[in-house]
């Protein structure tokens, strides 16, 4: 029996599952977080630039090129660990160093990745952040520490996984152009549950940045949605006049329909995308199974009073150009509807026109034939009797008689020939 055949896929797929492992992370250690995204068309990006850029770094340390086509790499450069991801949008480096800066998210941190490197990204900086792991005996001492590290109203911080670990950020850029992060990891922690809260922390940062790119498209279309939305008022207010012009009203309509569809059909792929990674900001955080740390705010709860109201914002805009366009296209079937009926009246008194012009031709007609027939048996009856006069004079007749004989018999022949030339024509 021969063993069945594999789809070409079959390996490629089930390995992609298992393509992007946690980095594995002992405490204290830190972390260098960078996130670059093209400015334009980034999902349609040449992505052989990433790799080379990737390949770029690797070099300077001597360190293996990732496979062809590769779309992840975890690796060491020099003494530090490399990870790097592509994504639909963007792609991620991240730099794990061991043991953690005496000065706490000291700038030259972010050292790790070149200068000049830096300055030939295929791309621009979209996020960035350092993220600082201690180990944490005593809870309370952590208390000291972010009140000097973090922004107190907009410290986010709690207890993840179980109570191991305690996270906390701000969320702010701090003076080198860097988010901030902390973990404080209880001794009993392991590795792969730091690397793994590490990670988490990166993707929050990372697709909560990506989901606010939907806010500013939101904010950009702002005027002309109200322009757009001031004209299908206008014309919808017009279209209930007894004096409206149909098919430039109809026209005018199109013309907003057409700009409508053309705005949905640009911001698509960017509302779509902002509610995505809506989503996974969420996930994110809520498979850290965050509890409350000394009363203060979790990273849920910052999102939600901070973030959450910026992607309603979004998907408000995104149903209200929905609506304006279902608007629009009802007021285009029923000004449709309204110039057919229009129409349908001025072919009908078009039609009518035309029987009162095809009576009166047929009355010209038979005019004319009744004419013709008299003109042509006027003709013929001179030419007869110049043919016939001699055997009429002969016989006796004169010409009045002679011409009385005449008469009628050719006007009889005559319109015989016209009705039959005419049934012959029909």
């Amino acid at each position: 029996m021969s063993p069945l055949k594999d789809h070409d896929l079959r390996y490629q797929l089930a390995n992609e599952l298992h393509a992007r492992p946690f980095p594995t992370l002992e405490a204290p250690c830190r972390a260098a977080y960078l996130a670059i995204k093209r400015p334009q068309d980034a999902a349609a990006r040449d992505r052989d630039l990433d790799r080379e850029h990737l390949i770029a770094l690797l070099d300077r340390h001597g360190a293996p090129h990732p496979q062809p086509g590769a779309t992840h790499y975890f690796g060491e450069i020099g003494r530090h660990k490399l990870k790097w991801e592509s994504h639909t949008e963007f792609v991620t480096y991240t730099v794990f160093g061991v043991g953690v800066a005496e000065t706490p998210f000291d700038a030259s941190t972010f050292a790790m990745f070149p200068a000049d490197w830096l300055e030939e990204a295929p791309g621009h900086r979209i996020t960035s952040a350092l993220i600082r792991v201690e180990v944490c005996e005593d809870p309370k001492s952590v208390h000291g520490k972010i009140e000097k590290w973090f922004v107190p109203e907009s410290l986010a911080i709690s207890e993840v996984l179980d109570g191991t670990a305690i996270m906390a950020g701000d969320f702010r850029i701090d003076s080198a152009g860097h988010m901030r992060f902390a973990l404080f990891a209880k001794p009993e922690m392991g590795a792969r549950r730091i690397g793994r809260v590490v990670q988490r922390i990166c993707e929050i940062e990372t697709y909560k940045s990506m989901s606010m790119l939907g806010l500013a498209r939101a904010r950009s279309l702002g005027p002309a949605i109200g322009d757009m939305n001031g004209r299908l008022t206008e014309l919808m207010s017009e279209m209930r006049g007894t004096d409206v012009q149909s098919e430039s009203t109809l026209k005018a309509l199109l013309d907003v329909s057409a700009d409508l569809e053309s705005t949905l059909a640009q911001s698509a792929f960017r509302f779509g995308a902002t509610g995505a990674y809506e989503a996974l900001v969420n996930q994110r955080i809520a498979v850290l199974r965050e509890e409350r740390f000394d009363g203060r705010q979790t990273f849920a709860e910052f999102m939600m009073r901070r973030f959450d109201p910026a992607m309603r914002t979004v998907k408000a805009v995104e149903g209200q150009l929905r609506a304006m366009a279902e608007r629009a296209e009802r007021a285009a079937n029923l000004l449709r509807t309204r110039v057919d009926v229009e129409r349908s009246a001025q072919n009908q008194d078009l039609l009518a026109s035309m029987d009162r012009r095809a009576d009166l031709q047929l009355r010209l007609q038979k005019t004319v034939e009744g004419f013709s027939v008299a003109a042509i048996s006027y003709y013929a009856v001179n030419l007869l009797s110049y043919l016939l006069f001699p055997a009429f004079e002969a016989a006796g007749f004169g010409k009045t008689a002679a011409l009385s004989i005449l008469t009628p018999i050719v006007l009889v022949l005559v319109w015989l020939a016209v009705r039959r030339i005419k049934r012959t024509v029909e």
